[in-house]
């Protein structure tokens, strides 16, 4: 007998408490990973970035595939050890003067700010909203322990390597857990993301060097101090859209006010024309080709992954919009709603009978 077993309806609700538990927990155990997450995700930025440079050499060098990958790595390495050299070498004495002012010209800012209500009502605000966010705790963490900076900026390199020199291993894997009638929805959506993440890394390394170079010749002109690493830093920032590029004007405009009101109104001027040109001229004609998203959704969820993910979320929330926004015409508005979106042209990764399929000749 078997009095005390579960009827059909207890049985199905009894699945539903257990799966329900099981997305709770791994949402929980997602959320408290969070950071980890984030660094595989900007190493996975990395290797597309390794992979696109490895094919301008085979496609313009006629380089086959292996040693165009080596190349590919030894060419961004070259990068960041160059970068790293721009930062601690060249630009070391500006870099420190920027370090060494940015919290007296903040509290400057904040103190000129505050002569008004309305200023005094806006500082207060931002110092609540900063205090208490994940970003203002990363910051924390940074300042005081450097060394894990390090050790995730290792980590984030070392994990873009293994995910270059193989990725088709992690793209197998991920779609042999997805049910065989949706695999080939997914693997479509998953090209489109790698495709479209590889054209936006592209249009934004262009707009964040004209950002530079402009932002540089702006500052340098209006008698600005250190116009050279301010210049860099706003070309970097430009890789957080919007949200970069204004806090980089911060450090601008407190060096700009230790040399008077002319290099004050000559920087507020440099970033409007710089930002002007940029939003009118290069960004339609550069990105808004690969991928257009409203400014106000841009803004919003590049808070909103800031707030959640701390400081690094906040570094690769814009890739991070354009992976969910790419994923959401792909699989649901092609696959759900049938809208006729074009479908990034590859090679199936899975076979009938689950193999991996040949990879493509080298050339």
């Amino acid at each position: 007998m078997n009095r005390l077993a579960p009827d059909a309806d207890d049985s199905r609700f009894i699945r539903r408490v257990i799966l329900t538990i099981v997305i709770v927990a791994v949402v929980a155990a997602l959320y408290k990973a969070g950071d980890l997450l984030i660094l595989a995700f900007g190493s996975m930025l990395g290797a597309i970035v390794i992979h696109a440079i490895a094919d301008l050499y085979r496609d313009h060098l006629r380089v086959p595939r292996k040693p165009a990958l080596g190349l590919g790595i030894a060419t961004v390495l070259g990068i960041i050890a160059f970068l790293v050299w721009l930062f601690g070498v060249q630009f070391r004495s500006q870099v420190n003067v920027l370090i060494a002012q940015t919290p007296a010209l903040l509290d400057q800012l904040a103190a000129y700010l505050s002569q008004s209500a309305v200023g005094a009502k806006l500082v207060d605000a931002v110092q609540q909203a900063y205090a208490g966010s994940k970003v203002a705790q990363d910051v924390g963490g940074l300042v005081t322990g450097a060394g894990e900076l390090v050790l995730n900026c290792l980590l984030l390199l070392v994990g873009a390597l293994f995910f270059a020199a193989d990725p088709k291993v992690y793209e197998r894997g991920f779609l042999l857990l997805i049910p065989r009638s949706k695999r080939a929805a997914v693997e479509d959506a998953l090209f489109d993301v790698g495709s479209t993440l590889r054209l936006w890394l592209g249009s934004s390394l262009i707009l964040m060097t004209t950002m530079g170079i402009l932002v540089g010749i702006g500052l340098w002109l209006s008698g600005v101090p250190s116009a050279a690493a301010l210049g860099l830093l706003a070309g970097l920032s430009e890789f957080i859209p919007y949200i970069g590029p204004t806090a980089a004007m911060i450090p601008a405009l407190g060096l700009a006010a230790t040399q008077g009101t002319s290099s004050i109104v000559g920087t507020l001027v440099t970033y409007a024309v710089v930002r002007l040109v940029q939003t009118n001229f290069i960004t339609p004609y550069v990105q808004n080709r690969v991928i257009s998203i409203p400014p106000a959704i841009t803004v919003f969820a590049i808070i909103g992954i800031g707030t959640i993910f701390g400081l690094f979320g906040l570094f690769f929330s814009a890739a991070l919009l354009v992976v969910i926004f790419t994923l959401v015409r792909s699989l649901y508005l092609r696959e759900v709603l049938g809208e006729d979106i074009p479908k990034t042209v590859h090679r199936t990764l899975l076979g009938p009978d689950l193999t991996p399929s040949p990879p493509a000749e080298d050339l």
